[in-house]
């Protein structure tokens, strides 16, 4: 919240208010989760809990999961951040180039290889 009361003197108006929210968002969730995965692996070089290990390998893996997750796993992490924010968001093509930082087309690109790749992905799971 902070980011964006001291940003807001920055917000130009190029893009929506909402774009620049979103985007402000997002870099700050990837900057907590990269620390969080760097503070993670910390925690397990250091500690060899037997009862930690387990519980891991009792985890369900991600094609057992429910819903959208369930089919995310099958695009790499961009193309997921892509589709999350057009379907869950609903944010339109132009907004997600803008958090993401890549040019419209090829968010649009990205876009349709990964819902291409879902769909054969759930074409090969519905024969069978």
């Amino acid at each position: 919240m902070l980011k964006v009361l001291y940003g807001l003197k920055n917000f130009e108006g190029k893009s929506k208010f909402k774009t620049w929210l979103y985007s402000i968002t997002y870099n700050e969730c990837i900057t907590q989760y990269r620390k969080e995965r760097r503070k993670r692996r910390l925690m397990d070089a250091l500690s060899l809990d037997p009862l930690e290990e387990a519980s891991e390998e009792k985890a369900p893996a991600p094609e057992e999961k429910a819903g959208l997750d369930r089919w995310l796993v099958h695009v790499n992490p961009i193309d997921r951040e892509i589709l999350v924010l057009r379907f869950v968001a609903e944010l339109e093509f132009q907004e997600i180039a803008d958090i993401m930082h890549m040019g419209l087309s090829a968010t649009k690109m990205r876009y349709k290889r990964a819902l291409d790749k879902l769909r054969e992905k759930f074409a090969g799971e519905t024969e069978t």
